[in-house]
């Protein structure tokens, strides 16, 4: 199990700049370059060479979040996004993704109550979290062999089996 930003020691020190400091401290293309330098690292220093041992990464954020964040989040064109992408890790994606939705203001109130100040992301307005959910959720219809929705305003028992499910099925084993 791994995250993003972060992952690999390089990774958690670039996490640092992105998730401390006021909300505005970086433009949209600032962040997508200091989180595409994030992934390069996690993904050379630990995913690949985890898959190559025959090991299952099982990843907290990868590069829809920052298609959600800087892209529709920020406005940074997807044109910038992709050339980033493809120069950091190439056509590298994951075999699933599992998008979890909440409405905006149950997501936050859900960050609030795990985390008193809220990292610099979660203390964005409102209409940027907005931007977000929607960006996540055109994610999803773009991309329906890859990702799936999973409602996740239901309570905790339920969103796990939902996951479950999923990854039997789009995955083909059984987890036990």
């Amino acid at each position: 199990m791994t995250r993003e930003p972060g992952g690999s020691h390089g990774a958690e020190e670039l996490r640092k700049l992105l998730v401390e400091g006021e909300p505005g401290r970086w433009d949209g293309v600032t962040e997508a370059l200091l989180h595409f330098a994030a992934r390069r690292d996690h993904v050379e220093r630990t995913i690949h060479p985890a898959l190559s041992r025959g090991v299952w990464v099982l990843c907290d954020r990868f590069v829809d979040s920052t298609v959600a964040y800087q892209g529709y989040g920020h406005g940074l064109s997807r044109d910038v996004i992709e050339a980033l992408r493809e120069i950091a890790i190439g056509d590298f994606w994951p075999d699933l993704t599992l998008i979890l939705d909440v409405p905006v203001e149950l997501g936050l109130n859900r960050a609030a109550s795990r985390n008193s100040g809220g990292d610099r992301y979660e203390r964005m307005d409102r209409d940027f979290h907005q931007r977000l959910r929607d960006g996540f959720l055109a994610i999803a219809a773009e991309q329906p062999n890859r990702c799936a929705l999973i409602n996740a305003e239901r309570d905790i028992e339920t969103v796990s089996r939902d996951i479950t499910s999923v990854v039997t099925e789009r995955l083909s084993f059984a987890l036990s």
